[in-house]
């Protein structure tokens, strides 16, 4: 049986050669909370003593056998996957598994699910360098080098170096709702959300630098998503033709100028329901979607879920005060 701390642990991996970026990513996020944020996570570093980490000595403060007793396990990178992962880390994160833990790798961290058999017919991702190797080595996993994780429920896999940053944010905001994933990523100075991965967590794209010929008019239009734009109107603001802009929009942003409106409305609505009791009309009209069924509409077809699911998973409940 598992034993949990009031607050939700997230245990990481420290065994065998690591590299020390995707180690460094999940201490940084899961061990460091936002500002004026109480009971963030409990954070154990688990292994069977100290490790030379690249230039580091990684002196963990837990055995493995505590990675059975986490909310989540956190696998770091392994320097080299032709060398088999430590039997004992194998073991250990199997047994978190059948204890009811969330296990995810970080990068090259996925051979080691694979071994401990986490990664049998589910969909699986690792650096682009070794997902050939990975899906060979692990034939009954769905190995897919495109995305930059994967979330089966309770076993996700992210790709290389940065993408473990995706993957860490992705976890705060299905624990902790969006608006506290977006202060982590302020904090890192990282878009919450890169295209890719799951679509029930649509989030902000990338945006150009500031000195980038299209800043000035993305902030324009994120000021003006309760207008009907269209691609005329954007490129009249921009004083360029709708194809030039077209282009200009997607080498920038990687979608068409509609397409990156529709994300932009749906996000901002995704931001109504997590922090206003806004009826679905108001937010309708907030985002420029027109009506309560365009809404609906356009955000299960992105998100995955309706707006009111959304808001009963994400709505961050009042503060409660106590009589004094």
């Amino acid at each position: 049986m598992r034993t949990l701390s009031d607050m939700h642990t997230v245990a990481v991996a420290a065994a065998g050669q690591l590299l020390h970026f995707e180690l460094g990513v999940a201490y940084e996020i899961f061990g460091n909370p936002p500002v004026d944020t109480p009971d963030w996570y409990d954070v154990r570093l688990c292994g069977p003593g100290p490790i030379r980490v690249g230039p580091f000595l990684v002196e963990p403060d837990h055995g493995l056998d505590a990675l059975a007793a986490a909310d989540t396990v956190i696998v770091p990178a392994c320097v080299d996957v032709d060398v088999p992962p430590p039997g004992e880390l194998v073991e250990a994160v199997r047994a978190a598994y059948d204890a009811g833990a969330r296990v995810a790798s970080l990068c090259t961290g996925a051979f080691v699910l694979g071994a401990a058999g986490l990664l049998d017919g589910q969909r699986a991702t690792t650096h682009w360098a070794h997902a050939e190797q990975l899906s060979r080595a692990f034939p009954a996993a769905e190995v897919d080098p495109d995305v930059l994780y994967t979330d089966n429920g309770r076993v996700l896999t992210a790709a290389g170096k940065a993408a473990a940053v995706d993957l860490c944010l992705h976890l705060v905001h299905l624990d902790r709702g969006a608006a506290l994933a977006n202060a982590v990523a302020r904090r890192l100075v990282v878009p919450p959300h890169r295209a890719g991965g799951q679509a029930q967590f649509v989030s902000k794209p990338i945006q150009p630098a500031d000195e980038h010929a299209l800043s000035r008019l993305l902030n324009w239009a994120e000021e003006r998503l309760d207008q009907p734009l269209t691609v005329t109107d954007l490129a009249r603001e921009a004083n360029t033709s709708p194809r030039h802009l077209g282009r200009l929009f997607r080498a920038t942003t990687g979608e068409a100028p509609l397409q990156w409106l529709l994300t932009r409305r749906v996000r901002r609505a995704q931001e109504l329901l997590e922090a206003t009791n806004d009826t679905i009309d108001a937010i309708a009209t907030a985002t420029g979607m027109g009506t309560p069924t365009t809404l609906r509409r356009q955000f299960k077809r992105t998100v995955g879920v309706s707006p009111q699911t959304y808001r009963q998973t994400f709505r961050t409940p009042p503060p409660t005060h106590l009589p004094g």
